[in-house]
C-alpha cells in the first residue's frame, strides 16, 4: 500500500514539473493496464517494448505475462523515473532506457517488437515530437506485431488508422478518467 501511494506521489510530482511529456495526474488503473495487454499475446511475444513507462504500472504486469527469455525494452523519458525503474525491476529480462520514444528503433539492436505497449500521452505532446514519434512506431514493430496503446480519449484513432493497416479499440470505464485502448497492426501499405 505504501508504494502504492508513494508511486501516486511520484507520478504526480513527474507530472507536476512536466505536464506535457506525463500527461496524467495518476498512474493508469490495473484494470485498464490488463485490458489494454489482452489487446495483444504478450506470452507469445520474444520482445515487447514499452514506451512510457512512468513508475511501472504498465511492466509489472507485463513481466507477470511474458515468458522466460523473452526482452522487455522499457522506454522512459524522465530520468528519476526511469532510475526507479531501473531499481523496481531487478529482472534479467528488463533493460530501462531512459530517453525518448521517437529514439525506440536505436534501442532494439535491429530486432523488431512483437509487442508494443504505449501509455505515451500524445495528444499532450508537441504536435511535431507526436508526429517522430508515430511515424517511428511501425518501423519498429514486427509484421505480425501488435501495438497497444492507451488514451485518454479518442482523438488519436485518426492518426493510428494513417500508420496501421487494422486497427480496433474498445473503451475501460473503470479507469479515472476512463481509459480508450487501442490495437494496432500491420503497416499501412500504399
Amino acid at each position: 500500500m505504501l508504494q502504492h501511494v508513494t508511486d501516486r506521489l511520484r507520478f504526480l510530482g513527474a507530472f507536476l514539473t512536466n505536464p506535457r511529456q506525463v500527461g496524467a495526474v495518476l498512474p493508469t488503473s490495473r484494470t485498464a493496464v490488463r485490458d489494454m495487454l489482452d489487446l495483444a499475446d504478450v506470452p507469445a511475444a520474444d520482445l515487447v517494448v514499452e514506451l512510457g513507462a512512468g513508475t511501472g504500472a504498465q511492466t509489472q504486469e507485463i513481466l507477470a505475462r511474458m515468458k522466460p527469455g523473452a526482452r522487455l525494452v522499457t522506454l522512459e523519458i524522465d530520468p528519476r523515473l526511469a532510475k526507479l525503474l531501473d531499481e523496481r525491476f531487478d529482472d534479467p529480462r528488463v533493460h530501462v532506457v531512459c530517453d525518448s520514444a521517437e529514439n525506440v528503433a536505436a534501442h532494439l539492436g535491429g530486432a523488431k517488437a512483437d509487442v508494443m505497449v504505449s501509455a505515451l500521452p500524445y495528444t499532450s505532446l508537441d504536435q511535431k515530437l507526436r508526429q517522430r514519434i508515430l511515424d517511428v512506431l511501425p518501423g519498429a514493430l514486427a509484421a505480425d506485431g501488435t501495438a497497444v496503446v492507451i488514451q485518454y480519449s479518442p482523438l488519436m484513432l485518426a492518426d493510428f488508422r494513417k500508420r496501421f493497416a487494422t486497427v480496433t479499440w474498445r473503451v475501460t470505464p473503470w479507469n479515472v478518467p476512463p481509459a480508450f485502448l487501442f490495437a494496432c497492426r500491420g503497416p499501412v501499405v500504399d
